[in-house]
């Protein structure tokens, strides 16, 4: 049996690519990478790492449900969100994914960074800014936007690699 399992939810690459880096910093040999979907059978692992895109400050509802099974298990969570740069942000979605896992997990930590978001938002944001041109607030969502196209990065990969190594070097 895997002494890890890397288990990861993406909706447009982002945390497939993250879940990728994750897995290729735990030890050789002992990990299995697998997308999440609505049948995912609890892991057999003790150690999990959970991987999720954001949408509307949560995780989705396979990573939702695959979380509240985890109990007795070591649980690392990681996830990207499109909106949003600030520490504060990403762990006030964190800490909303945390509060789903059963009370006999151990939480071994959670990490989380930018990634791109649809086409299909900027559009949505252009015709917001064109109804309203002189909201500043959705000119910040249109350079949120442009700055999240290039993550996730190198560094965030590298990032999320190191959150892994850290995570199996304090077990």
């Amino acid at each position: 049996m895997m002494r890890y399992a890397v288990l990861y939810a993406s909706s447009t690459g982002n945390t497939k690519a993250v879940a990728e880096a994750v897995a290729a910093a735990l030890p050789a040999g002992e990990v299995r990478l697998e997308a999440i979907g609505p049948d995912t059978p609890v892991p057999a692992e003790e150690t999990v790492f959970v991987g999720f895109w954001t949408d509307k400050g949560l995780c989705p509802q396979d990573v939702q449900s695959l979380l509240q099974k985890l109990g007795g298990r070591r649980v690392a969570l990681f996830g990207t969100a499109g909106f949003g740069v600030s520490q504060a942000y990403f762990d006030a979605i964190a800490q909303r994914t945390e509060a789903l896992l059963p009370e006999d997990c151990t939480l071994l930590g959670s990490w989380m960074c930018q990634g791109r978001m649809p086409a299909a938002v900027r559009r949505r944001y252009e015709g917001m800014a064109h109804e309203h041109p002189d909201d500043t607030k959705i000119a910040g969502f249109l350079a949120n936007f442009d700055h999240a196209l290039s993550h996730p990065d190198e560094q965030d990969l590298a990032r999320a690699a190191e959150f892994a190594r850290d995570i199996v070097n304090r077990q």
